[in-house]
């Protein structure tokens, strides 16, 4: 069932993005952006191998995907910013946002501070719902903005390139960021069992 929607979401992405070209890019990394469970590990591989055929261009399309990404995480920062958190705790649940999702959030604030609104873009599992939280917390406008174009420049590109490289293979690479993403949620339930490690050992000093 799961995966019987996951080909039927891919294969509309990529016929977004060959009728629309760039702007099918923008549009869909803009959606995803905006804690919608679009998967930008189709949407630029695929980009690149437009690329590959020489329909598109390497340097537009990792720009259209780290301009949609900016518009559609300053949608989601915009909602966080003026509906706070009661907003996020009544309707996330439609955009798969879970309390603990908000407070993975806030322990990454709470550690890398604005900088987070890099670092996050460029981890898969929690690239696309980060702008609400950070939103909520109201991070500067300013360093929101330029943190998040930057990453998500990097990110477009490097999947970009990945699908240029793999040519007519391109879709081989979904495999590989499935296993990647289950090693980042590992790397994430490591890093929250030595949180409370740590806490308690505190406590008991």
């Amino acid at each position: 069932m799961v995966t019987n929607i996951l080909t039927m979401l891919a294969g509309w992405i990529v016929g977004v993005i060959s009728a629309w070209g760039y702007a099918g890019v923008l549009v869909l990394m803009m959606i995803e952006s905006a804690c919608m469970p679009l998967p930008s590990e189709v949407i630029m591989p695929f980009a690149g191998y437009l690329v590959w055929k020489g329909e598109l261009n390497f340097w537009l399309v990792s720009l259209m995907g780290a301009a949609g990404c900016l518009v559609g995480s300053i949608i989601a920062y915009v909602i966080g910013y003026y509906g706070g958190r009661p907003v996020v705790e009544k309707y996330g649940r439609y955009v798969l946002i879970s309390k603990r999702d908000m407070d993975m959030a806030d322990r990454w604030f709470a550690r890398w501070g604005e900088e987070t609104a890099f670092l996050s873009r460029l981890l898969p599992v929690i690239r696309g719902f980060i702008s609400l939280p950070l939103g909520i917390m109201k991070v500067n406008f300013i360093k929101f903005a330029v943190y998040t174009f930057v990453g998500s420049f990097i990110w477009s590109a490097f999947l970009a390139y990945l699908g240029w490289k793999f040519g007519e293979n391109w879709t081989q690479l979904k495999e590989y960021f499935h296993q990647f993403d289950l090693l980042i949620g590992i790397g994430l339930v490591g890093g929250l069992a030595w949180y409370i490690w740590r806490h308690f050992q505190n406590e008991k000093r």
